[in-house]
Parts: C-alpha cells; sequence; structure tokens
C-alpha cells in the first residue's frame, strides 16, 4: 500500500518538475526572442540615422532652400568651407542676394545683442538705401561723394525687377542690388520695399544710421560733413507732425481705433533717416503695421502716415520730428517740384543749405537742416558736376 502511495507521489512530482521546465523554457525562449528584436531595431535605427543625415547634408539646399540660404546666405569670398559660419558672416554679409521672405528676413534683421561691447573693431557706418524706379541718372555725382570713404558707408538698392543692367566692377553700385518686389507708389507695397531696404541694411551690424534716398536725390554738403553729422546725432529725422487739413486728419480711418486714435495720426516725409535702434523697431513692428496695410488706402498713404505715426506713439523721445532731406512744395500739386539743369546754380543750392535753422542735438541751433534734396533730373547732372568740386569739396 505504501508503495503505490510512493509511485503516485514519483509519478505527480515528475510530472510537474517537467511543467516547471516547460514553463521556464517558454519564459527563456521569450526573453530571448525579446532582446534578439531590440537588438536589431537599435542596429537598424542607427543605419537609418546615419544614412538620413548623409542624404540630407547632401541635398539640404535641394529640400530645403530656405533653410540652406539662411545659414549661408554670405560667406566671405576668401573664406573656405569649413570657415562659412564664422563671425564676419553674422556681422557683415558680403553678398546681397537671398532667397528669404520678407517674414524671415524681418526676423533675422530684429535680432539685437544684448552685449554693450561689440567683440571686434566695429567702425559705425552710414547705410544709403536708394528706392529707385530704375537706373541712377546721377550715380556720377554719388561715385565722387563717396570716393575715399570705404569702410564708412554701406549702399543698398531697392529698384525694378525689369532692371537687368550692373554697373561695372569699379562702382559703388556693383552688386548693391537686394532682392527687390514692385513697389507701387500710394499703395503698401511703397512701404514694403522701405522696410525691406531697412531689414537688409540691419543685417550689417556696423550700419548705425540708415537714410532713405530716391534716384533723384543729391546730397548738399561732402561725406564727412553729413557722415559726422547723422553720427554724432543723438536722433533720428524722420518728418512727423499733425495736419488739421483734409489732407492730413481727413485720411485718418475711425476702423483703426482704439489701437490708433485721432489724437495719434501724423503726416509726414517719406523720406526718413533712422538709428539703428529704432530702425529694429521699425522692421519688427507687426501691431501697427498691419493696421495701416488693412485701413489706410487711397487717398491715405501709407509712406506720408505710418512711420510718423509710429515713431511719435511708440519713441517720440529717438525722434527730431524733422526730416534731412529737402523737398520744394511752393508750386502746390499731389508732387513736389522737379529741377532741371538750368535751376542748378551755387547761389540755389547754397540757399538750401544754409537757408533755414533747426534744432541739433536736443536744442542747439544750426543752419545745417538739410543733409540732401531732390527731385533733380537726369540733366541736371552736368551743373552740378561742375559746381560739386568748390562747392560741396568733392574731389574733381
Amino acid at each position: 500500500m505504501k508503495q503505490c502511495k510512493v509511485t503516485v507521489f514519483v509519478k505527480e512530482l515528475s510530472i510537474r518538475i517537467r511543467r516547471v521546465k516547460g514553463r521556464n523554457l517558454h519564459v527563456t525562449t521569450t526573453i530571448f526572442f525579446g532582446l534578439s528584436v531590440a537588438f536589431f531595431v537599435m542596429v537598424l535605427g542607427c543605419f537609418i540615422n546615419n544614412r538620413a543625415r548623409k542624404f540630407l547634408s547632401s541635398n539640404n539646399e535641394f529640400y530645403f532652400p530656405q533653410l540652406a540660404t539662411f545659414y549661408t546666405m554670405s560667406p566671405s569670398p576668401s573664406c573656405s568651407s569649413s570657415s562659412a559660419h564664422s563671425l564676419r558672416d553674422w556681422i557683415a554679409p558680403m553678398e546681397l542676394s537671398h532667397s528669404m521672405s520678407d517674414e524671415e528676413l524681418a526676423w533675422r534683421a530684429s535680432m539685437v545683442p544684448h552685449m554693450v561691447n561689440y567683440p571686434y573693431n566695429r567702425t559705425p557706418k552710414v547705410a544709403f538705401m536708394f528706392l529707385t524706379r530704375g537706373r541712377l541718372p546721377l550715380a556720377l555725382l554719388w561715385e565722387k561723394f563717396f570716393k575715399g570713404h570705404a569702410g564708412f558707408y554701406s549702399i543698398y538698392i531697392h529698384t525694378s525687377l525689369e532692371l537687368n543692367n550692373e554697373p561695372p566692377e569699379s562702382s559703388v553700385f556693383y552688386k548693391r542690388r537686394i532682392p527687390s518686389k514692385p513697389a507701387e507708389w500710394g499703395r503698401a507695397t511703397m512701404m514694403d520695399a522701405e522696410r525691406r531696404l531697412l531689414a537688409n541694411a540691419l543685417l550689417d551690424f556696423s550700419n548705425e544710421r540708415f537714410v532713405l534716398l530716391s534716384e533723384t536725390c543729391i546730397p548738399l554738403f561732402n561725406f564727412t560733413t553729413i557722415y559726422n553729422y547723422l553720427i554724432n546725432s543723438n536722433q533720428s529725422f524722420v518728418g512727423s507732425f499733425d495736419d488739421p487739413r483734409k489732407m492730413g486728419r481727413g485720411r485718418y480711418n475711425k476702423r483703426m481705433w482704439p489701437t490708433i486714435s485721432l489724437s495719434d495720426w501724423r503726416k509726414g516725409n517719406q523720406w526718413f533717416e533712422v538709428r539703428r535702434r529704432l530702425a529694429v523697431e521699425i522692421v519688427s513692428d507687426v501691431k501697427y503695421y498691419h493696421i495701416f496695410v488693412n485701413h489706410c488706402k487711397p487717398p491715405c498713404y501709407m509712406d506720408e502716415h505710418y512711420l510718423a505715426t509710429l515713431v511719435t506713439k511708440t519713441h517720440p523721445d529717438m525722434n527730431s520730428n524733422r526730416s534731412i532731406t529737402w523737398v520744394d512744395w511752393s508750386r502746390g500739386g499731389s508732387h513736389p517740384t522737379r529741377f532741371v539743369g538750368k535751376d542748378v546754380s551755387e547761389t540755389f543750392l547754397n540757399r538750401v543749405r544754409h537757408g533755414f535753422n533747426c534744432s541739433y542735438n536736443n536744442g542747439n541751433t544750426t543752419t545745417i537742416c538739410f543733409l540732401f534734396a531732390r527731385k533733380f533730373e537726369a540733366n541736371t547732372l552736368e551743373p552740378l558736376l561742375r559746381i560739386a568740386p568748390t562747392l560741396l569739396g568733392f574731389n574733381p
């Protein structure tokens, strides 16, 4: 009887042992299989990641042209590919061509260093921004104006897309065109062009002052006088005043309220000059700009009201409330007087150069109120070149 019980016990124990071994084998097999799969996935992932990096690095410009342009927009001709991301590329782009959109351009231009001291020898420059409809008929006069002052100025040209002629390499205007778009008088596209010029000029961190000019503008003094006047000024020069007439307050749109009220509304000269800090604020503005785009349309002209209102409302302490570009409105009409060759004389130019009194640097009175003048036709070039050496101090 006992032997039967022992035999039964041994059989049950044997069955249980086999069951435990079976379960352990199943668990072991499962663990081994899971680890194998995980190892395979990890190896496959590393392989795919490595291949993807190589593929994207070789095809980056094709698949991401704007991103590629952003990082390699302005390599120095003297730099190798290994130094394409040097400090020079960020502080002073050599090439003006790029494929950034206006939004991308404004975003990059709005970057401001928080460190006061520059990590390089910075010579402040004046950015001369030409907003033109075509060629520069008075280019030879400007060539003489800039001669001998390299390193103290930068030139930017926004012109019509149809203009394909490039000045000779010896010209200061050679390859100084920025990516341009159509700009129509009296439309928001004109203000877009001005902000586009500012944004491109801001990419050069050495540019400290920014002056907007047209193809009909002339300088009234030599380079040194104008440079010192601007660099030493503690204010910007944006014409801004409250005009109670129909062509002033009458252009205000009530739909701008409450962001812009009638008491905020200002009018001014399109041809401005601003310091760097204010230029950054202008290209960074989205709050007021879109209101003007939507609600300032002819007979409201954005280029006459946007900057004047923006600067007075947001940064009045930075502005002198006057323009440094002279124009003659004495004959009336919607456009200022156009001057031809017979109008040019030393007497006429001296009257513009010293015939006014104004404030400079918070209270100092001066007779030098205008540094530039317009509108001068192409046939004024010859008499201007004849007068310039003695009157303006240009080299003949």
